[in-house]
Order: structure tokens, then sequence, then C-alpha cells
């Protein structure tokens, strides 16, 4: 079946879009959703974590306002200690009931109280529904440290390690569905060169078992490797080169990428910005197309058959700190803008989901581009956090073909496409489209022939705001959240308008 759309410019030209769903395409992983959360700032501590005896309501210490909101978005799957501080945390400081205070060299040199630790964050990702990323300490712990966390988590056998889980409250074993081996092994992670993290590496997955009997067939642990900063191409080929050569002893089923959307201007901040500022990130963010492809290139000179993955666990917007927070926290807020990033960037990696397995947006709250932002008993959901939610039906949908020529809109020097899409077969065998209109000043008017494709009805939101630096705050927290949009549906025609800097989902329910 073939679906024909077209958008007209105020002046009435039409460019076509055509979406082809008679031949599905691979599965857009669920796991491109993913979340980070990282022990700096307020993301752990005020953000998930209160304690059992706070006024803020809680189940086990963990926030109910907070576990209620992600649940809503299905958030696949949480990394965890880190980013940074995954390379100097040591796990067994944060399980028994005696935890040491520690400093947080990491972040601003705070103290780290290891009030949360693995049985409270893997009650974390229970309560909202979501597997659990965990990256162990490659930076200064050590192969026996890492293989006994996990023995510690994983194990069902009475052994020391499995008895002082019981111990601590966890009877069975814990699922731990994703393993990093380390994290920005190039820099934070221990300044090595690609060749040294290999040979750190390749011991590392030899001797980190995972123990659950659930886990060792179908469902088995995904291990990644630290891969690439950005263009660092280079960096990916080592890494191939070994997982080429590789013995029995060890493997890999991922390598991740790492990739910021970054300001140009120092202090720049999340909001306050003008056009021009704007349309600069978004060309920004668009070289996250032109990387993906490079080092996926490059795995297919190793791995033609595309049995590792690319996972971009780490992604989004960073601005400088808003005013009166410390350098160290990197809490910023969250406007329109950046919903029409994180639009941009699940879209590149869902067109490249025969070689991208996942995806963290960095973080999941109070840091960088997050989900959530709180103050106290106070929450606000952030535009980001209303794009993932509309990104639901995109989890494990089969992609289809979507051809367009986009159009363009140019601010100053810079010209960009003006419309981005992308479309999918969900599990409910709906037809999804998300549409895209990059341009801050034009409506983007679309009209939908939808030939050989019957559809009992069409439903959609857009997520806008009502200006491109719209944003919500504790004293105005709805400020920007998804309105139902109206879709004209005739026969097989179907018309819509797409507001200016606007993220739009649409379903089409298939006839019976």
């Amino acid at each position: 079946m073939t679906i024909a759309w077209c958008w007209m410019t105020p002046a009435f030209a039409q460019t076509a879009i055509t979406v082809d769903a008679s031949k599905p395409g691979p599965v857009i992983s669920r796991n491109i959703l993913g979340q980070f959360s990282e022990h700096l700032g307020r993301g752990v501590y005020g953000g998930i974590w209160v304690g059992p005896a706070s006024k803020i309501p809680n189940t086990r210490g963990i926030r109910n306002d907070v576990v209620t909101a992600l649940k809503a978005i299905r958030p696949p799957n949480v990394r965890w200690p880190g980013g940074c501080y995954a390379d100097e945390y040591h796990w067994k400081k944060g399980v028994g009931k005696d935890r040491p205070a520690t400093v947080n060299s990491s972040w601003g040199g705070v103290v780290e109280s290891n009030e949360f630790g693995t049985h409270e964050f893997m009650d974390f990702v229970s309560q909202i529904g979501a597997e659990a990323y965990v990256s162990v300490n490659v930076g200064s712990g050590s192969p026996e440290e890492a293989a006994e966390w996990l023995e510690y988590m994983t194990t069902d056998k009475p052994t020391a390690l499995g008895r002082l889980r019981a111990q601590n409250g966890r009877a069975q074993p814990y699922k731990v569905a994703m393993l990093g081996l380390g994290n920005e092994a190039w820099g934070c992670g221990g300044s090595m060169t690609a060749a040294d993290y290999v040979q750190q590496m390749r011991q590392f997955s030899n001797f980190t078992k995972n123990y659950n009997p659930a886990q060792q067939s179908t469902d088995k642990m995904m291990k990644i490797a630290v891969g690439p900063d950005q263009d660092d191409e280079a960096w990916t080929e080592t890494v191939m080169q070994a997982w080429a050569k590789r013995v029995w002893s060890w493997d890999i089923d991922a390598i991740s990428l790492h990739s910021y959307t970054w300001a140009k201007g120092t202090g720049e901040r999340a909001t306050g910005f003008t056009t021009a500022q704007y349309a600069a990130l978004l060309k920004n963010t668009l070289r996250m197309e032109e990387r993906v492809s490079k080092h996926a290139a490059v795995m297919d000179k190793y791995d033609p058959d595309k049995k590792v993955g690319l996972i971009v666990d780490e992604w989004g917007t960073w601005f400088a700190p808003e005013e009166g927070e410390p350098d160290y926290s990197l809490y910023q807020q969250n406007t329109q803008r950046d919903a029409v990033i994180a639009a941009l960037n699940l879209n590149i990696f869902a067109r490249h989901a025969d070689r991208v397995r996942g995806a963290n947006i960095a973080q999941m709250i109070n840091a960088l581009q997050a989900m959530i932002l709180t103050k106290d008993e106070k929450i606000v959901l952030t535009p980001t956090y209303h794009l993932f939610h509309m990104y639901v039906p995109f989890q494990d949908a089969k992609l289809i073909s979507v051809n367009y020529s986009s159009g363009a809109y140019t601010e100053g020097d810079i010209a960009l496409p003006r419309l981005d899409a992308i479309g999918a077969i969900g599990k409910d065998r709906k037809l999804w489209l998300s549409l895209t209109n990059l341009d801050p000043r034009r409506p983007l008017q679309i009209k939908a022939d939808v030939p050989g494709f019957t559809f009992a009805g069409a439903r959609g939101q857009t997520l806008a705001g009502d200006q491109m630096g719209s944003f919500n705050s504790f004293d105005a927290p709805t400020r920007v959240a998804p309105q139902p949009i109206t879709i004209q549906a005739l026969g097989k025609v179907a018309v819509l308008e797409l507001p200016p800097h606007s993220v739009t989902v649409i379903g089409l329910d298939p006839a019976r």
C-alpha cells in the first residue's frame, strides 16, 4: 500500500510525500527511547531519590510523582550510574546498611552519600517498568570488581555474593539487560588510546558474566563497548578490528557513540535565544545523520551482517546551567526548540534502524535535556518529555519508506530542510507518521492522498508551544503540551496543517 502526501506553501506550490507501507523495513528498537541518569547535580538525589523519611510522597525512598510520569512514556531502559561517574563508582560502597560517604570527583567534588545504590536503582527501574543498563567501572576499577558486581546482581546460587544480596533484601537475582564496559575511555573514563581501551575491554568482557538463568538463551545481556566521541572514526575502526579478530572468550554486542548538540556561543543558555541561534543549533544537531552514517560505514567493513549494534547512549542539547545553579549541576531549562531537536535525532536513529539498536538521551531528570525538572515537592514535565510520550507508538514498530522533497527555510547563511518525517507500522497495525516543521515562522499545510490504503480514521497530536522558546516552569507547568490536531479525512484524502516549530504525530487506523 502506498500513501501519497503533499504539503503546500502559502504560495500553493506542492511537494509530494510518498509513504510505501507495502514493504516494512527493519524494526525501530524501542531502546532508541532509552534514558540516562547519573550521579550529578540533582539528577539522582532530589530527582529520583528523596529517602523513605521524606515528606515528599515516595515508595521506598523513590519519588512517586516521578515514577508516575516516567511510566507514562514507557522508558525501555535506564543507563546508570554514569557517565563519568561510572568510572569512579565502586559498587560495594552502595549496598548494605553501613554505607560510607565518598567524594564525587567527577561532578563538583560534592559528598556522595551512596544512599542510592544497586538495590535502589533496580527498585527504581522496576517501578517505572524499564530495564537496567548498568555501566561497570573500567577506568579506576578492575575486572574482578566488575565480575563480582555481576555475580552479586545475577546469581541464583547460594554463593557468598548471592547470600550477601539476599541479606541486603533481594533473594531473587536481578535482570541486567544491558552492560556498558566503561564510559568515555578516551576522556573522563581513563584518557586511554583506542588500543589501550581494547586491551582493557577484552578482559572486562571476558569476566563479566550474567548468571541469571532467565537470561541464558534468547534474553541474553547485551555488552556495549565504549565507542567514539563524535567524529572519531579511527576509534570505531580500532574497536571493530578487535571485534573481527576476537576469540571465544570475549565478545561485544554493540559499541557506543556520544554526540551532543552544543551551542556555539560560550555561556548560551537554553532560553532567550534568537532565530539565528535556533537555526544554528538545528544545523548542529542534524550532523548526527553524518556521524551515524560514517561510523556505520566503518562498522560495515568488519561486520557486514550487522551483528554489532550502535548505541548512541549520550545525546541531547548542552547549554550553560541556569542562573544561580552550579556549573557541575548541568541543570538547564527545556524549550520547544529542544523538543524539535529530540524529534530530529530520534528520526535519524529510526532511519538507521538496521544498525542503531538503542540511544540514551542525557539526562532523565534535572540535568541537560531532561524529561523532568523537580524542586522540592514540585515537578515539571518538559517539552522533551511530551515528545517522548508522543513517540511511544514507534517503539518496536517497523520502519516504512517515506520519500519527499523537504523544501527549505533559510536564516541568514543557514539553509535547513523545512520538513522532516518518518513512518512506521506499529505493533497495533496502525500506520504512524511523525512530521516535524523546522520553520519557526511559517505553518506547513499538508494534503494527504492515500491511494491503495483505506483507513477507518485518523488522529494525531501536535507539540508546538506558542513560541519556539516556550518552556514549562514551576509557575506555568503546562504552557507547552501536546494538543489534538484537526485532520480532515474525506475518503482517501486527509488534510492538516503543521504549526511553526512543531512536531506532529498522527496514526491512521486501518479499515477492518
